[in-house]
């Protein structure tokens, strides 16, 4: 099992560099940046949908944690590793490898260091339910907001300039397999099913010999770790930052993602966040003919027309493979 494990994963990472290779002598700047937000939305929403979906608890401040390892990782990169390479005067293609060796290596601590937050932040309030720890995770989101603004080493209310544009597709969707993947095996794992537990009901799972407050944190700290991938690898993607792009409306668009897609399915969430990315763009044409900027009326209505019709989401508590009968697995 371990050995086709590594076989898939190493076949995983082929696609990903023959697509990189490919996507960047074909596709244009605009569809590239289009691909490249997709695939952020897509770490964001599923690291998401851990804690609301599986969990059935009630985050919205996700920005905060995504600010958090943006801002972390742009730090590192920017102070540190960067200089460092720049020192060493090695040959092009050294310079190349260790550019992905240190983003790597940026990329984790930014998202460790969310994940420790998340860890401090879920402690005491995780003890809450409902729209108390939403209103927790807000005010928290909104304290890192504000933090950052009066933090003038990384740039304070001007934003952090120069950040090294290491972030590329390769990147970019690894993660998106590595987060996908995971969240697949978590579900199927003796965790997961505890989580689920903790979902259906709290005092049953409790009853059961489940350590309730231990296995929320546990999520809340891996959902916090890949929102500051999601942070990192936004930060080096765009090569600035600024507060106003963690504000509370960033954390209500992850929430969309994953109520749109289905609380609790993974793939539900993949497919909201490919729609919310690519339906606003799709819909700059008509912007362009009228002369008027419809799309955020057209995008809402849209959006409420699907949740009027089918409020349990686009796949509800399901997958894809349980949607479509040929990738159903066959009973042996």
């Amino acid at each position: 099992m371990v050995k086709k494990e590594i076989y898939l994963f190493g076949t995983v990472i082929a696609i990903l560099m023959f697509s990189q290779w490919i996507i960047s002598k074909t596709l244009n700047p605009y569809l590239f940046m289009i691909l490249m937000y997709c695939g952020i939305n897509i770490i964001l929403g599923v690291s998401l949908n851990i804690i609301n979906g599986l969990t059935g608890q009630f985050s919205i401040g996700h920005a905060g944690f995504m600010a958090i390892g943006g801002y972390v990782s742009a730090a590192f990169s920017f102070y540190f590793f960067a200089p460092w390479i720049s020192a060493m005067g090695l040959p092009f293609w050294l310079q190349t490898v260790g550019a992905h060796f240190f983003f790597l290596i940026s990329l984790f601590l930014g998202g460790l260091t969310a994940a420790g937050f998340g860890y401090v932040v879920g402690l005491p309030s995780l003890h809450l339910r409902g729209d108390y720890l939403g209103i927790v995770t807000l005010g928290f989101g909104e304290i890192i907001r504000v933090l950052i603004l009066n933090l003038d080493v990384i740039g304070g209310a001007r934003g952090f300039t120069g950040i090294p544009s290491w972030s590329n597709f390769f990147w970019v969707y690894f993660f998106v397999v590595c987060v996908v993947l995971l969240s697949f095996r978590l579900v199927r794992s003796y965790h997961g099913r505890a989580l689920l537990a903790i979902r259906e009901n709290e005092i049953a799972a409790e009853a059961m010999g489940i350590n309730i407050t231990a296995y929320k944190v546990k999520a809340f700290m891996l959902s916090s770790f890949f929102a500051g991938i999601a942070g990192g690898l936004f930060a080096h993607y765009i090569g600035y930052l600024n507060p106003s792009s963690f504000t509370f409306i960033k954390s209500f668009e992850a929430i969309v993602i994953v109520v749109l897609g289905g609380m609790g399915s993974i793939s539900g969430a993949v497919l909201a966040a490919l729609i919310t990315t690519i339906l606003p763009e799709a819909l700059r044409p008509l912007q362009e003919v009228t002369r008027l900027d419809f799309r955020m009326v057209i995008y809402p209505l849209l959006l409420l027309t699907l949740m009027l019709t089918r409020p349990q989401g686009i796949l509800g508590t399901k997958e894809i493979g349980d949607v479509l009968p040929f990738l159903k697995r066959k009973s042996r």
